[in-house]
């Protein structure tokens, strides 16, 4: 769960170069204004070059990978640019973009390159395929600094190029939720265009299971559907999932080696298995044959540890090693927990056959005989860093560190080479802001700047304890990503500041710099037609909601998360241009107005859509449910959609799953008299595993319990009841009403549900107060 204006690139570098003493190597984030991630070295140099449907694209080394390299150029401007250039085998007295494969090429890293720009033409030359194809993709961003479209002008410049990290990862889960081969190809090749070269793909949870295994065909007939709560009503499909063929594995595995991306599979155990047990139940603890699982979190399904279930394992891997030729081969190993196995007396003997004393050291035994088997085939094992659990592990082994950073120092140490991928800072499940309109997701706010701000490898670690952080990944779980929008918004852009982290040098970070090269980037994703989320740059509308209640004036600051671009407003609920008024400081208005506003980079281009705000008395005393903090002692917080599958993007509901309570915030009460609540009622699909013991349960007047306000604190006096409808007889949106008494002065409100917890989750969707009716 994740943390953390564009100029006119021929006009900034020439700037840029007018301010320098020399033509010395310069990588300042001026000079690049549109390249991300930022390169290692860039060297400003007089003149340029115009680059149009005249510029061959010369391929002084002719063979395959090339030609593909050169051909993905051209179809990528083609597509985004409307810039038309041809391949050629040899100049032809032009200036040319040339693309060679030279094994004395300047720079020797591995994925390195270097790339000139001169008023004679334009060379990329690296030593291997993968050096070409990132310098490639340098060139397509220097192609296209903004959004025009045709003929561009690139200054002359040099630059030289490598990787920081050799694993540069994001992983899409499509266990909890299916995403099309199409979908899965278009995020590749987004990744490409961040020179990321790691797709780790989650293929197997307790949700579904993704991946045709000829051998056991249940795995995808039985394992591959669910069954969701309130199936074929209002909306909900009848049925839920999907998985790819053998044949789709191939085609995806070879789309994205051709933009240099390898695939690391994921098939998740010991744990996390109730998709391959209720296909196969032989397989589990228990002999029984569960449902594939309608619940996210944590479920207690877990495989068996006898040489039959072994044997299954080892012919699903066996099919897995065939379709994907990834040095690594992820197993998970995470949240395995392990009532089944204590409960067990099979199980149990065989842990005093092993001479093994707790189910975490069974675990671990577990972990290593996979291990073991994947060395056997010319593999490694990579895992969650729950396998460093027990004393198995193979000594080849990675540690994918998600817990934080605590799981990377003690792999190093043990001398263990690790992936960062800690929670919450990589987590892109997490929403990127606090703003209204965020789609279904976690909380807390993991922001682009904090992304940007990752350290990667742990400072305790010395130098040589260092060099095993293979390098960093963010992770896309989609138990709130239906849709490849959803990923999409909770991705973007993210992952610019993901790939500036695993590609750049270390100590180069440049926050202004890279804000500064963003809008270019975000121009290619409205090209490329990508959801990009832009809630770093929307405007918050804010005002002293109180003071405007008591005086029927405001004071309305604006501002954006980013901090970045120019303000401008408008107080007559017109879209706000460039013309509009420019903020510079807080507005003072006289209520009823509306407030809209936007961002916008240096070339004037919008940073992100408006936002907009209607100040009147209404307004102030109504507030969305996603706006009222959870009451104290508990900060677990999600966004969840109207059902588990919905396709749509709004609305969202907060909701807390340990305890059904919100606050409403201190308001002045004078005139108030009632109350009203749009309330909703969600599926409660939600393993939580020994955390159960964590949700309040309140006793209920009525069958099937109330919302009841209390005055000021939780424990407050009761202002109002209102009884929940009937689950099975009622609209899932529905309005609750009731009468206040009257209050002087400040007064916040608490929320409270009181259904039974073994019933549906009640969200408020909005929660009005009004005068006495």
């Amino acid at each position: 769960m994740l943390r953390r204006t564009s100029f006119f690139l021929c006009a900034c570098l020439l700037w840029a170069v007018a301010l320098l003493p020399s033509r010395a190597a310069f990588a300042g984030a001026a000079a690049t204004p549109s390249l991300i991630p930022l390169p290692a070295k860039v060297q400003l140099q007089p003149g340029h070059l115009v680059v149009d449907a005249r510029t061959p694209v010369v391929l002084a080394s002719d063979d395959a990978a090339t030609r593909q390299t050169a051909q993905y150029l051209v179809d990528l401007l083609a597509r985004t640019r409307g810039l038309h250039l041809a391949v050629a085998g040899q100049r032809s007295g032009v200036p040319a973009i040339v693309l060679r494969r030279d094994p004395r090429a300047a720079v020797a890293q591995e994925g390195g390159y270097t790339l000139k720009v001169s008023a004679r033409g334009i060379e990329v030359a690296a030593r291997d395929d993968a050096g070409l194809f990132h310098g490639t993709v340098t060139l397509y961003q220097l192609l296209t600094p903004d959004a025009g479209q045709g003929a561009v002008q690139v200054p002359a410049l040099a630059i030289k190029d490598w990787p920081r990290f050799a694993w540069r990862g994001l992983m899409l889960d499509s266990a909890r939720h299916f995403q099309s081969v199409a979908e899965v190809e278009r995020l590749i090749d987004q990744m490409a265009q961040h020179k990321l070269d790691v797709l780790h793909w989650h293929l197997t949870d307790d949700q579904g299971w993704r991946i045709q295994i000829k051998r056991y065909p249940e795995l995808t007939r039985v394992g591959a559907w669910r069954t969701p709560p309130h199936a074929g009503q209002d909306g909900e499909p009848k049925r839920y999932g999907g998985f790819y063929t053998q044949d789709e594995i191939r085609r995806v595995v070879a789309y994205a080696a051709a933009r240099h991306v390898t695939i690391v599979p994921e098939l998740d155990m010991p744990g996390h298995a109730q998709a391959a047990v209720a296909s196969y139940p032989q397989i589990g603890v228990t002999g029984k044959r569960p449902a594939v699982s309608v619940d996210s979190g944590v479920n207690p399904w877990l495989y068996n540890v006898d040489e039959d279930t072994f044997t299954f394992i080892d012919n699903v891997l066996d099919e897995v090693l065939a379709l994907f030729p990834s040095t690594y081969i992820h197993v998970g190993g995470d949240e395995a927990i392990k009532d089944q196995w204590q409960a067990s007396p099979a199980v149990q003997a065989k842990m005093r056959e092993l001479g093994i004393t707790s189910e975490d050291a069974l675990q671990g035994w577990f972990i290593g005989r996979i291990g073991q088997y994947l060395e056997k085939h010319g593999r490694k094992l990579i895992g969650w860093d729950e396998i460093l659990e027990g004393d198995n592990l193979p000594a080849g082994a990675t540690v994918m560190s998600w817990r934080g950073i605590d799981g990377a120092i003690k792999a190093a140490l043990l001398g263990h080479d690790v992936v960062m991928s800690p929670s919450p800072d990589l987590y892109l499940d997490h929403v990127q802001s606090d703003l209204p309109g965020e789609y279904a997701s976690r909380y807390g706010v993991e922001s682009l700047r904090d992304v940007y701000g990752l350290q990667v490898v742990p400072g305790v670690l010395d130098a040589a304890q260092a060099r095993h952080v293979l390098g960093v990944q963010a992770n896309a779980w989609t138990e709130h990503m239906p849709t490849m929008a959803h990923v999409e918004h909770q991705v973007f852009p993210r992952l610019d500041a993901l790939s500036e982290v695993a590609w750049s040098p270390a100590g180069r970070s440049d926050w202004p710099g890279f804000l500064a090269r963003l809008p270019a980037q975000m121009a290619r994703y409205r090209a490329q037609h990508v959801n990009v989320a832009d809630g770093a740059f929307a405007v918050a509308i804010d005002t002293d909601r109180n003071v405007a209640l008591a005086t029927g004036k405001a004071t309305v600051r604006l501002s954006n998360q980013a901090d970045f671009g120019a303000i401008h407003y408008t107080l007559d609920g017109s879209a706000p241009t460039l013309a509009s008024p420019r903020y510079q400081a807080p507005l003072n208005v006289t209520l009823p107005t509306t407030v809209r506003a936007a961002s916008f980079a240096d070339d004037g281009i919008a940073l992100a859509a408006p936002r907009e705000r209607v100040l009147d008395r209404a307004s102030l005393l109504s507030l969305p449910g996603t706006a009222l903090a959870n009451c104290p002692g508990s900060d677990f917080r999600l966004l969840l959609q109207p059902s588990p599958d919905a396709t749509s993007t709004q609305p969202v509901y907060a909701v807390n799953l340990f305890d059904s309570c919100q606050q409403f915030p201190p308001t002045l009460m004078e005139g108030v008299g009632a109350i009203r609540v749009d309330a909703v009622r969600l599926p409660r699909n939600f393993a939580l595993a020994h955390e159960q013991k964590l949700v309040v349960s309140r006793p209920h007047a009525t069958p099937f319990g109330e919302l009841v306000v209390h005055a000021d604190r939780c424990d407050g006096p009761v202002l109002a009841s209102m009884a929940l409808p009937d689950p099975a007889h009622s609209p899932r949106q529905f309005e609750l009403d009731a009468k206040l008494p009257a209050q002087a002065g400040e007064h916040s409100l608490c929320l409270v549900y009181t259904a039974p917890v073994d019933g549906p989750l009640y969200a408020l969707g909005r929660v009005s107060l009004e005068a006495k009716p």
